[in-house]
């Protein structure tokens, strides 16, 4: 396994996971795009998708429940 490009993506994640107004809706948008960014970081560094998904998955919804709007307000999200 490669580990600087896996740990590049999980110290992005943050940065992705702020999507939406309320604290719960950036939890799951960052759980979302955290478990697709681990998933395939996992799997183009020869590592396990799940693991890199569900990595991805904790590290996104943490950094996106850890958030307030007026870090990064990226609108609604698509589901409102």
């Amino acid at each position: 396994m490669q580990t600087p490009k896996l740990m590049t993506a999980v110290a992005l994640l943050p940065l992705l996971a702020a999507c939406g107004e309320s604290q719960g809706d950036r939890a799951l948008s960052g759980a979302g795009i955290g478990a697709g960014v681990g998933a395939a970081t996992g799997a183009l560094t020869g590592g396990s998708a799940t693991t890199g998904a569900l990595i991805g998955a904790g590290v996104g919804g943490a950094g996106g429940a850890l958030t307030d709007k007026d870090d990064v307000d990226l609108g609604k999200p698509v589901w409102r």
